[in-house]
């Protein structure tokens, strides 16, 4: 390793998230519910070199694996990245994302007259296109910015 490396430890058990695209880490912290007071152990690397992509950023969260309804919102923003299960060090379980059809309850619609938006009990639902995603309700179409929709608690 030379003097210009930092190389972050290898993570016990968790999920390690590769190949996001660069600047999307801290939107897949979010994606994740994982702030400041969480408590969990993270470590992020952002525009990391990368021969595939340019640059990307990693995500390392020691003592978790993602659920796929996470992975489903993660492949929207990351839609290159990889999702590695690692046990006692060792990486048992490899695997890219896959953009699922449809995304419920984890994005918010811009849409302030969507039914999704008001005091209504209904959780949100979008498909998901070549080029972005679509309410199911207003039909409101997002092409840039997906990460601003991001709305899980």
């Amino acid at each position: 390793m030379s003097d210009h490396e930092l190389r972050v430890s290898k993570i016990r058990n968790g999920t390690v998230i590769d190949h996001i695209a660069a600047g999307q880490a801290l939107n897949v912290l979010a994606i994740l519910g994982i702030d400041a007071d969480s408590g969990e152990t993270v470590s992020v690397g952002m525009r990391v070199p990368s021969d595939r992509l340019g640059s990307k950023d990693i995500v390392k969260v020691e003592g978790r694996e993602l659920s796929q309804d996470e992975v489903d919102v993660i492949s929207l923003i990351a839609p290159a990245a990889s999702i590695n299960i690692v046990r006692e060090f060792d990486v048992v379980e490899k695997h890219r994302v896959e953009r699922p059809d449809v995304v419920t309850g984890v994005l918010s619609c811009p849409n302030r007259h969507c039914i999704t938006t008001g005091d209504e009990p209904v959780d949100s639902r979008f498909d998901v296109l070549d080029d972005g995603i679509r309410c199911q309700y207003c039909e409101t179409i997002v092409r840039e910015g997906i990460a601003n929709h991001i709305d899980v608690d």
